[in-house]
Formats: C-alpha cells, sequence, structure tokens
C-alpha cells in the first residue's frame, strides 16, 4: 500500500494553519488592549500608543485575509493536482517556441516562468493593498505606484537574468552528482551564498536605493571611534535613501573580512535627534559581529543547508513519493518542491529553535553596548525605533516566542536595567 505523502502534507499544512491561526488570535487579544505594559508606561506617549494600536490591528486584520487566502491556494495546488497539470502545460509550450521538451533545463525553466508569473498576479492585489493603504494610511509609505512598478520590474528582470544560470546549474549537478551529491549541492549554494553577499550590496541593492558616504562630522567621527575602539575594519559608512519608499528606519552592517561596512538608513537619523543614540545602536550591532553572531548564524545556516541536501538525497528517486503528488516523472525542481513540503514540520521546529537563538544574540547585544557605557542613550533610542516604526507595543508571550527574532520592547528594557547593574 502506497503511503498517502501528498495528503499527509497537505493535513499538515492545514494543521500549522490552525495553530499559527490560534497564535494569531492570541496576539490579536493582545492588540486590543487599551492600555500599555506596565514597563512602557510613561516612556511610551498615549498618542504613539494608540497610533501602534491602530497600525498593528490593520496589519493583524490583513494577515488574517492573507494568510486564508494563501492556505486555500496552497491546499488546492497540491490536493487537486494542479503542480503535476502545470508541469504538463509547461513542457507542452516548448515544441512551439521551437524547442526540445525532452530537455529537462529548458522545461525547468519553462514552468518557472509560469510560476513567476502566477506569483505576481496573485501576490499583487496584496502587495498593493499592504503599500497603498496600510502603510499609507499609517504615514510609512513615500513610494509613488510609479516607483512600485519600476521595482517590481527590475526585481523580476533580476529573477530572469539570475534564476536561469543558477537553475541549470542545480540540475545539472543533480543529475550527474552521483554518491557525492549531497557535498556537491552544498559546496555550489555555499559558494553562491558568498557571491551573492558579496555582489547584493555593491551592484543589486543600488539599483533599488542611493547610497552615500555619511558626512563628515561629530556623528561620523563617534561611529569611527567606536569601530576603530573594537578593531572593527570599518572600510565605508554609507546612509541610504530609505526614506523615498517608506518611514521605517533601521542600521545593518555587511562586508567580508577586511572590508565591513555599515548603512545607516536616512530616517533614522532623522528621528533620532540625539547622535549618541544613533551610536548606541551602532554600538549593539557591532556587538553582534564581536560576539561572532553573524559567524555562528552563518555556520548553523550552513550545517542546516547541508542536511536537507542529505535529505533530499535519500528520497529524489522514490518513485511512491512523486507519484503521491501526481507526478510519473523524477525533475529536479519538482524532487526539491516536493521534499520542502514532506519536511514542513522540521522546517517550523528549526525556525523556532533559530528564533531562540537570535532572541538570545539580541539580548547578548544589547548587553554588549551597555558594557560599553551606552546604556542610557541605547533606552531612548530602542524606544524612540519602536515609536516611530509603531511598533506593538503589547504582544502574546507564545506569539512573540514562536514569531519574533528580537524580544519585545519590555524585555530589552528590562534586561538592559539588569545589565546595567551588574556593570555598577
Amino acid at each position: 500500500m502506497a503511503i498517502p505523502f501528498m495528503e499527509t502534507v497537505v493535513g499538515f499544512m492545514i494543521v500549522m494553519y490552525i495553530f499559527e491561526t490560534y497564535l494569531d488570535l492570541r496576539q490579536l487579544t493582545a492588540l486590543k488592549l487599551p492600555t500599555l505594559p506596565k514597563t512602557l508606561v510613561g516612556v511610551i506617549s498615549q498618542e504613539k500608543f494608540e497610533k501602534s494600536r491602530a497600525y498593528s490591528l490593520d496589519k493583524s486584520y490583513f494577515h488574517f485575509v492573507h494568510e486564508f487566502v494563501t492556505i486555500l491556494m496552497d491546499s488546492a495546488i497540491l490536493f487537486f493536482g494542479i503542480l503535476p497539470w502545470f508541469w504538463k502545460i509547461s513542457g507542452a509550450v516548448l515544441p512551439r517556441l521551437g524547442l526540445d521538451p525532452e530537455n529537462e533545463i529548458l522545461h525547468t525553466l519553462s514552468f518557472l516562468a509560469g510560476v513567476m508569473t502566477w506569483s505576481q498576479i496573485t501576490d499583487l492585489p496584496f502587495s498593493l493593498y499592504s503599500t497603498f493603504v496600510i502603510e499609507s494610511r499609517h504615514g510609512f509609505n513615500k513610494q509613488t505606484i510609479w516607483m512600485f512598478i519600476r521595482d517590481m520590474i527590475k526585481g523580476t528582470l533580476l529573477s530572469v537574468i539570475l534564476g536561469p544560470p543558477i537553475v541549470a546549474a542545480i540540475i545539472f549537478i543533480v543529475q550527474k552528482g552521483g554518491p557525492y551529491l549531497a557535498i556537491y549541492l552544498w559546496a555550489f549554494m555555499f559558494i553562491l551564498s558568498l557571491v551573492m553577499m558579496t555582489i547584493y550590496p555593491v551592484l543589486i541593492a543600488p539599483l533599488f536605493n542611493k547610497f552615500t558616504p555619511l558626512p563628515d562630522g561629530d556623528l561620523r567621527e563617534k561611529i569611527e571611534k567606536l569601530a576603530s575602539s573594537l578593531k572593527f575594519p570599518l572600510k565605508k559608512l554609507f546612509v541610504v535613501d530609505g526614506s523615498t519608499r517608506s518611514s521605517h528606519s533601521n542600521a545593518y552592517m555587511y562586508g567580508f573580512f577586511k572590508n565591513k561596512r555599515i548603512v545607516l538608513y536616512d530616517t533614522l537619523i532623522q528621528q533620532c535627534k540625539n547622535e549618541d543614540e544613533i551610536v548606541a545602536v551602532i554600538a549593539h550591532e557591532l556587538g553582534h559581529w564581536k560576539l561572532n553572531h553573524t559567524t555562528y548564524s552563518f555556520i548553523a545556516v550552513q550545517i542546516l543547508a547541508f542536511l536537507q541536501f542529505g535529505g533530499y538525497t535519500l528520497v529524489r528517486n522514490s518513485t511512491d513519493l512523486f507519484r503521491s503528488f501526481g507526478f510519473d516523472t523524477q525533475p529536479v525542481l519538482i524532487g526539491l518542491i516536493i521534499f520542502q513540503h514532506t519536511v514542513i514540520p522540521l522546517q517550523h521546529l528549526v525556525s523556532f529553535g533559530l528564533n531562540l537563538v537570535s532572541r538570545a544574540f539580541e539580548f547578548q547585544a544589547d548587553a554588549f553596548a551597555v558594557k560599553l557605557g551606552y546604556a542610557k542613550d541605547l533606552r531612548p533610542a530602542l524606544v524612540k525605533l519602536q515609536e516611530e516604526n509603531l511598533s506593538a507595543m503589547n504582544t502574546d508571550p507564545l506569539y512573540s516566542a514562536y514569531h519574533y527574532s528580537h524580544p519585545p520592547l519590555v524585555e530589552r528594557l528590562r534586561a538592559i536595567d539588569g545589565d546595567e547593574k551588574k556593570t555598577d
């Protein structure tokens, strides 16, 4: 008797949807609370709290609709055999274009072109509503419809340019990999990730945003002094024009070895009038580097990737698995898609575990900044970021533990107070 793999996968998808909807309902209840958490009373203004509450509720209601539509479509695609039907249709198109339908790479690219078109069509209404209704209603969206369309076209063109050679390489590796397939796949994806991490900030990100050097002045001097004191190999310090698209703020760093760069959103500079608060945020980010959080995370991701490829090699020749999903052949891409669906339970557990680790790293980075003497500036900086981004003030503990990679503000402020007492 054949194992009903497809029915099991769809069943688990629905179970996870119900579980996550339960968590969403718990979070919705927390968002509806009319008062601030005690820790934030007198810290966050009532006006900001009301705005944050309205924004969070709007996003929550939108999320319910989006997730419901998503689970309906995903379940229908698997349950009604739309995936194998579309695979056959994408192959039937090739002879009309004078192409060989037996060429798996061409067949796969045809399939992906259709999937990408379908995804653009189905995602577009949600993206438009999120950007031009919710984000605009709460004062965040700065995009014009033309800028939105232009970004979408750029993203599509990048997929068309970068996608085919990557897909072709993966198919070739799987076809020729033999007993060492998992190692070859991992090595290829490892090299690809390094290449993308190198070219993205230099070639791709500038297609969407303008990066300019941070002007000379006190802020630049303070950041450079901090970086130098920690022996952080800062090569460039940029400001990105995030305000052209949104008033949300952030800061990040990137780069390998001795070629590190820090990027500040112009909105962060506009919102934090006190330069020491911005430096405190950078101290937190440098804490991640000093404590090797980025390295540990990268290693963890590589280990998980290798294990996934190892799992894929064990099931990729399973005729029963492919037949359960309606396929009488075993295409490489379809095998990868099916495998991703069959390991959904493990993916959720891994995601939860990574969130726990990430939250621990955030506390450690905060403690690092406190140890450097930035406690009095880090507190108001975090509060200001919470206020200006209208982040949720009340959070359900189960929801935040499952979804959040960063601890809620209440927990971070409490931890900073504890860390400061230790340093005293």
